[in-house]
């Protein structure tokens, strides 16, 4: 399985993986394995890439078909990802214990990632985005 959004636009501004790599600040290694599925690329980079190709982050990890997009962002603001993740959390109900199980990780995560202290890692925020059905451009503050 393969990230063909994430290929498809490579390939339709004729660049190589090693080229990309080279724009996302990572190695081509990295970049592969975003590319195979291998790995969630990490926020920071989607968000890089999305601002370079016009692009949202919900197109790119299959949450929308809505490709282009004018909403551009220098740098994720940790502490609002905390805050709209505290907001999906009350909303639907939840402690921090209980969406540290759903997500398999610990509630000190959670709590730091609410607080604003960490950014969370994409695979968590794309499971909460399905789960919860919202938008990951929104939860970035790449979207009102």
């Amino acid at each position: 399985m393969k990230n063909i959004k994430l290929i498809d636009i490579r390939e339709k501004n004729e660049l190589t993986q090693r080229q990309m790599a080279s724009i996302l600040n990572t190695s081509k290694s990295n970049y592969c394995r975003w590319e195979n599925l291998e790995q969630f690329i990490p926020l920071e980079r989607l968000n890089d890439f999305c601002n370079r190709f016009n692009t949202s982050m919900d197109y790119i990890l299959n949450l929308s078909d809505k490709e282009i997009t004018n909403n551009k962002l220098d740098i994720i603001d940790k502490k609002l990802v905390g805050k709209r993740l505290k907001e999906i959390r009350t909303k639907n109900d939840l402690s921090q214990e209980q969406l540290a199980n759903i997500l398999n990780t610990s509630h000190s995560t959670i709590s730091a990632y609410e607080n604003g202290k960490t950014l969370i890692l994409t695979a968590f925020a794309y499971q909460i985005c399905t789960k919860y059905n919202v938008s990951l451009d929104w939860l970035c503050g790449r979207d009102k």
